[in-house]
């Protein structure tokens, strides 16, 4: 009965431990993207152009996010904080 309890909380630490920091992220950064690209179009004019009108195929931010080019950024939300924290414009941040 041991074994299975000391097993069970091995297991319990390695799937904790193997869990993305993302799901522990609170939910201040589900809207980053859009707070940071509103913030910007609104500071700075140089964005607002819906996506149709890009050429095709369009990369897309979900695949962005996710492809693990910006170590630590796994949603399109922290995609937007992280982006906000890099562009040296102090109207643009999120949590």
């Amino acid at each position: 009965m041991m074994k299975i309890r000391i097993l069970t909380v091995a297991a319990l630490v390695v799937l904790a431990l193997a869990l993305p920091q993302a799901a522990w992220a609170g939910p201040g950064t589900n809207n980053c993207w859009g707070k940071v690209s509103s913030q910007r179009a609104s500071t700075l004019h140089d964005i607002g152009q819906h996506s149709s009108a890009q050429e095709e195929p369009r990369f897309g931010l979900g695949n962005l996010a996710h492809d693990g080019i910006f170590p630590g950024v796994d949603t399109v939300g922290e995609l937007g904080a992280f982006l906000a924290s890099l562009d040296g414009i102090d109207a643009t941040h999120c949590p």
